[in-house]
């Protein structure tokens, strides 16, 4: 039947109900008669759907699929401010359950042929009267479009119990709107050939249903409201990562202020000994680097002594010191540390650090402002965070001079680094992946 059609008969049904979610932006979405989760699949990455349910019968094609529901390798390296979880439930949709109450969205798509007409009227108690979201989508057969369909004998599936007509359908729906205060408009997917399309309508017949505000339902069912009812089984739960989750956020964050401290101190330690590290160039390709160390001189002074947003004199926004930033502090000379000689400045790179002032990330890096919010709160996330090193008074970021081999690189430890949006690339893997 499908191939009558282009897009599918079954894609087009689906792209009904996104551009619905596009229009409408439902937080909450449930699609009864999932099945294989196809159309939950195409719906999970409209973030603004913060909880996207499914129901499905037949629970072992729900467990067959279900994995393909969970979050892709780019929902850890960068994961948004948008929430979102996914439930799927093995239930008959003529049972209630109160973890189905309240949703903005229902989609029923060509299920209700599925059942008989006696579950219909379940159905519609169930969806319209327990239920009760703020709109609904149901989808099924137009048995005036079936001559059209080339070797057809009976219904269109050998599971169908009936198919309507156009009148049936309608005549269904108004009564529902009726009992249980909703209004409704017919549709439908699949246009008839040219001239036919008046005499047969559309192939899958639509109706979208829109509850009337403060209209109050007359078969709602009596004295469940307060009764919690679990008749479904839950098959699946997963909760996507989110910014808004403060450990996700300050891992981020402290991937975030590694990544560019560990630049800002390349940087500067090129200029003063005069030599480059050809693998961590400030090119103008990565774009951001240097406008961040220009963004630093005029935030914190290259060459006066000013006081910066961190309360502190600083000569330099990255400074170099020797065991302690009090050290560094009672040099008056700070080109002390350094000297012509190779030999004395390596024979001292294993007692040094380099000191990266907050004030400079927070201000060179939007990500880095952006993810904190605040000064503070960028000192207070990153307070507890074990792979950040802070000085005594919390107001910069402690590195080694010169790491180990195998510690050297902190972006393969971040898993993040690279896949931020502070002009760096997303191509890399691993981190913190979870495992479903």
């Amino acid at each position: 039947m499908d191939p009558l059609f282009s897009p599918p008969l079954h894609r087009q049904r689906h792209q009904f109900v996104i551009d619905f979610v596009k229009r409408n932006k439902p937080q909450k979405v449930v699609d009864l008669g999932c099945s294989e989760c196809s159309l939950l699949k195409k719906l999970k990455f409209h973030r603004e759907i913060e909880l996207l349910a499914g129901v499905d019968i037949n629970g072992a094609i729900v467990k067959k699929k279900m994995h393909g529901l969970a979050p892709l390798s780019a929902d850890y390296l960068q994961p948004s401010y948008d929430q979102l979880r996914i439930e799927l439930y093995q239930g008959s949709v003529t049972q209630k359950d109160v973890r189905l109450r309240g949703f903005d969205l229902v989609t029923s798509i060509e299920l209700i042929e599925h059942l008989t007409l006696d579950d219909v009227e379940r159905f519609s108690e169930v969806v319209f009267g327990y239920m009760t979201p703020a709109a609904v989508i149901v989808s099924t057969p137009n048995s005036e479009f079936n001559p059209l369909l080339p070797v057809l004998a009976g219904f269109r599936h050998s599971d169908h119990k009936f198919e309507w007509t156009r009148a049936e359908f309608q005549s269904w729906a108004l009564k529902v709107c009726l009992e249980y205060g909703y209004e409704v408009e017919f549709t439908g997917v699949g246009q008839a050939p040219p001239g036919q399309q008046e005499r047969v309508g559309f192939c899958s017949q639509i109706g979208v249903f829109h509850r009337l505000g403060g209209r109050v339902s007359r078969n709602m069912f009596n004295g469940d409201d307060a009764e919690d009812v679990f008749s479904y089984t839950q098959l699946y739960s997963i909760n996507y990562p989110s910014l808004r989750d403060n450990n996700i956020l300050r891992r981020v964050l402290a991937s975030e202020v590694l990544y560019w401290a560990e630049k800002l101190k390349r940087r500067w330690m090129e200029e003063k000994t005069g030599e480059r590290d050809d693998g961590y160039t400030l090119s103008q390709t990565e774009g951001g680097a240097e406008e961040c160390v220009r963004a630093s001189e005029q935030c914190m002074g290259m060459e006066e002594k000013q006081t910066g947003v961190c309360g502190g004199e600083m000569k330099h926004p990255v400074k170099q010191c020797g065991r302690g930033v009090a050290e560094v502090q009672e040099v008056e000379d700070e080109e002390l540390f350094w000297t012509d000689r190779k030999a004395q400045l390596e024979s001292c790179r294993l007692h040094r650090c380099v000191s990266v002032p907050l004030a400079v990330l927070w201000s060179c890096c939007p990500k880095v402002s952006a993810l904190s919010g605040s000064l503070n709160n960028l000192r207070h996330l990153l307070m507890d965070e074990p792979n950040v090193k802070l000085n005594q008074d919390g107001s910069a970021v402690l590195l080694q001079e010169q790491e180990e081999e195998e510690d050297n690189n902190v972006l393969e430890d971040s898993g993040y680094g690279e896949a931020s949006q502070c002009s760096h690339s997303a191509e890399q893997e691993g981190g913190w992946e979870k495992n479903d």
